[in-house]
């Protein structure tokens, strides 16, 4: 990790023994001796809960105080809520530019995405001059879209090759065992009808490119960034698969109409496929007679529920096992409500 100093090590240690209360304790005293690193750490853990209470000013605080100190990784989580306008207003330039700073600082990941994000075969350059370059305006139009069904959208050009290649290096060391939520449980369950891995992403983790791609996604159907849920990686091995399903909130369900009360209903799915190189792994939706195997950098989006919010039961649908290769998806959920500012 960069900027590990010793206050965070000896955090990290108190995590690692099952300690996260104490590791809080010793990331609070060494944010006020103004350790960069912990305050950093302790910024992320406060804007979303993380092992600490939520407390998003006083997080966004300390996050400012250790960027304005140099440090790396919180310039760069400046950047990405910049670039999201999470609890803040939405700001591009200046997102890429607070990630060439954290660039020049050293942030391994900050510098991934500047180089992601140029045009393939540009010339070497400094981290601002790149920062400079980057097409942002592009982020904020919506896509060419063709219509396979009025409720089902294909879009050609949804991300370029090098932010599939991203996405996908900053899934892999986060998958685990995709989950499917059991309603009668109330809690998310290992089950056999979805067998992929996944990896989740939120707030304190997600990055200036994966909220420009949900910009994208968001201009190209229409709706505002702030109704998108955080983002999901799916990763398929050969036999792997998600049997017949539906991606909208069910009211019949138990604690369902709660749900879509206080954080709406899911309206719209939008997949990014990231790579090519597979054999099977089709997105298809029986009721419908429609069969997709995008390629990389293509995107489909489907629309869920119906006006009223109730289901539509038409919008059945499976993600087939490759036969040969692995995929990888993005899996973006849309609900017809904001879920934040």
């Amino acid at each position: 990790m960069q900027g590990v100093s010793a206050g965070l090590s000896a955090a990290l240690e108190l995590d690692a023994a099952g300690n996260p209360g104490e590791a809080f304790n010793v990331l609070k005293r060494a944010s006020a001796a103004g350790d960069l690193p912990s305050m950093t750490e302790l910024g992320h853990r406060l804007l979303t809960g993380d092992r600490a209470p939520k407390m998003v000013d006083h997080a966004l605080s300390l996050l400012s105080n250790a960027a304005r100190g140099g440090e790396g990784r919180a310039l760069a989580r400046l950047a990405a809520l910049n670039a999201a306008g999470a609890y803040m207003t939405q700001d591009l330039p200046g997102a890429l530019n607070l990630l060439a700073a954290a660039a020049d600082a050293g942030d391994a990941g900050a510098q991934g995405q500047l180089t992601c994000l140029q045009a393939p075969h540009a010339a070497p350059a400094s981290w601002s001059a790149m920062a400079a370059r980057v097409a942002w305006g592009d982020w904020l139009t919506a896509a060419p879209v063709i219509a396979l069904e009025p409720r089902v959208g294909r879009v050609l050009q949804l991300a370029p090759a090098a932010v599939c290649d991203w996405l996908i290096a900053r899934a892999r060391p986060r998958l685990g065992r995709a989950l499917v939520y059991d309603a009668v449980e109330r809690r998310d369950l290992a089950h056999d009808m979805r067998t992929n891995s996944a990896a989740n992403f939120d707030y304190a983790c997600l990055d200036v490119v994966q909220f420009l791609v949900q910009a994208r996604m968001a201009r190209t159907c229409g709706q505002r960034q702030q109704q998108l849920e955080a983002p999901m990686v799916l990763h398929y091995r050969v036999g792997q698969q998600i049997r017949p399903h539906f991606d909208f909130i069910d009211t019949a369900a138990p604690d369902y109409e709660q749900q879509i009360r206080e954080q709406g209903q899911r309206m719209i799915t939008f997949l990014l496929y990231l790579n090519e190189g597979y054999d099977g792994g089709e997105t298809t939706f029986p009721e419908l007679g429609i069969v997709n195997r995008g390629r990389r950098g293509e995107g489909l989006y489907f629309i869920n529920s119906r006006a009223d919010r109730s289901a539509d039961r038409q919008m059945l649908h499976t993600g087939s096992p490759p036969t040969r290769g692995e995929k990888w998806i993005v899996t973006q959920f849309i609900r017809d409500i904001a879920l934040r500012p």
